[in-house]
Formats: C-alpha cells, structure tokens, sequence
C-alpha cells in the first residue's frame, strides 16, 4: 500500500488562510491629545507628529510619524478594527492612516459600523439586552446630576441615548466620590470608569468585547488581537487571545493584569508605537 502521508487530495478545496483580527481603543492607546503624547524627551529629539483629528479647528490628536506608518501596514495585512468609548460623531472626525477600516466598534459596542454605517440589528440587539438588565438611562442620569457639584461638574452629557458621562475638574472631584457612584452604580447594572477629565456610566451589557466577538464571526477571524488603557477596555483585552495594555493609563493606575494581556513599559505616545509594534509581530504567521 503506498503511503500518501498529507498529499493534497485532487479537487479537495484548501483550507481558508488565517484572519488576524485587530480590535484596539483609540484614545490614549493609539491617538495621543498634545498632553497625553508624554514627551519627555529634549525637544530636539521629540518624534515628528501626524494630526488624525481636528476639532473646533484646531488640531486634537495625533500619531507620531511611525505609528502611522506602523498602522497603515496593519491596516492592509489584518482586519484592522478601531473600538471606541466614542460616538459615531466623535469617531468620525478621526483621520487614520491606511485604508479605511471596514469594521469600527463605537458607542463601547453600541454600534458596529460596517463601511462607516451602523448594523441596525446589532444596535437592537444591544438595546433590548440593556432595557432587560439594567435601570434605565433616566434613573442614572438624574442621580449623576443629583450628586454631582457645580464647583467640578463641568458637563453632563449622554451619548447615542446608551449611556452618560460627566466632564469633571480633576482637582476639585472629591476623593472617593467615583468609588461611591460605582458602588450606586453596579446593583442596578452599570460600570462607572474615570478616563481623564471625564467619568463614564455605561450598562454592563454596552461592552467592546461583546461587539469585538460579533465582528470576529463575521470576518471569520482566526486569531483575535486587542489593546487599551482603560476600565472600559478591560473585557475587550480578556475577550481576545492576545492583548497589550500600555505603561499609563486607568488599568496601569489600579494594577490591573490578566494572563494573555501584556504589560507594556512605554507611555505615551512611545506605548502607541509598540503596541502596533505587538501587533504587527503577533499576527505575522512567520512569528507563530
């Protein structure tokens, strides 16, 4: 009998070849406000910068010049797909290098964009599972406004009608006054999370990770990358097979790990560069 060992069968249709899927946050993971950049170095030394958002007419964020090359290679070897706390409004004035992602996760998973427009069975499917489990978007709000004070409060604002947040005075908020909301917050099925100047209250089932998954179905990704820095991001770096999380940030505030998340050393916009750098190395088939 002759042995044919793993030859090809005639006609046989070859396995499909790996999906790399890439599901990272925006702010202060990729893009980086002037102040969030970090930079510490001299200013002779300091990277050159690429502008991705402006706002009001002046310029908001930005990459350095070899994140974007970094991201525009990523962009065009993997389903690159940025995830956003941001809404659709706030999403669509970034500029990302490379070519434009056909999946985007804003609204923390409140929307999937599919070529820039949202699914709407995903949004009534996301709808549904908050209505079903939490206390209603008009009972947070009005507790926010009942406990927050006119000396730090400085907006109050909901986004796509999913859930609200506060733009705060960081020096004036009360020490301990974000750990009591979240323990008002979580036995009615919210998570708060404090992101700079802003404090977020979202339902538990509004989750990156649960937009990530669905995302990952549709593309038949086969291996699942993720990064962030923040409370928010937390399940979307335990959803996927391998996550980074930089230097600085709310997670690297509170000490926060797991096992297939990597702690990165560098902040900044320094963090941004390596974490695409992570990227790139994990989904080159060459590095498995």
């Amino acid at each position: 009998m002759t042995d044919t060992g793993s030859a090809p069968v005639p006609g046989a249709t070859p396995p499909p070849a790996p999906v790399t899927l890439v599901a990272s946050d925006l702010d202060r993971t990729l893009i980086y406000s002037a102040a969030s950049l970090q930079l510490t170095m001299p200013d002779e030394q300091a990277p050159r910068l690429l502008c991705v958002e402006v706002y009001g007419g002046a310029p908001l964020s930005y990459m350095t010049e070899t994140a974007a090359a970094l991201l525009d290679e990523l962009a065009r070897t993997t389903v690159f797909v940025p995830t956003t706390t941001r809404t659709r409004e706030q999403y669509n004035r970034i500029h990302l290098p490379g070519p434009a992602p056909r999946y985007a996760i804003c609204a923390n998973g409140g929307h999937i964009l599919v070529d820039g427009v949202s699914d709407p069975d995903w949004h009534e499917h996301v709808v549904r599972r908050i209505a079903d489990e939490c206390a209603s978007l008009a009972e947070v709000r009005a507790h926010l406004q009942a406990v927050g004070d006119p000396s730090w409060l400085l907006k109050e604002r909901v986004a796509e009608d999913l859930f609200a947040y506060l733009v705060v005075d960081r020096a004036g908020l009360p020490e301990g006054w974000v750990k009591e909301l979240s323990a008002w917050a979580d036995p009615r099925g919210w998570t708060v999370s404090l992101q700079g100047r802003k404090v977020y209250a979202v339902p538990k089932p509004l989750t990156k990770s649960a937009a990530m998954r669905e995302v990952a179905r549709r593309s038949g990704a086969t291996l699942t990358l993720a990064a962030g820095d923040s409370l928010l991001d937390a399940d979307l770096l335990l959803a996927a097979d391998r996550a980074w999380r930089p230097g600085h940030g709310e997670l690297a505030d509170c000490g926060w790990g797991a096992p297939d998340t990597e702690v990165l050393r560098e902040r900044g916009g320094a963090a941004g560069e390596e974490i695409l750098r992570r990227f790139l190395r994990a989904a080159d088939p060459l590095n498995v």
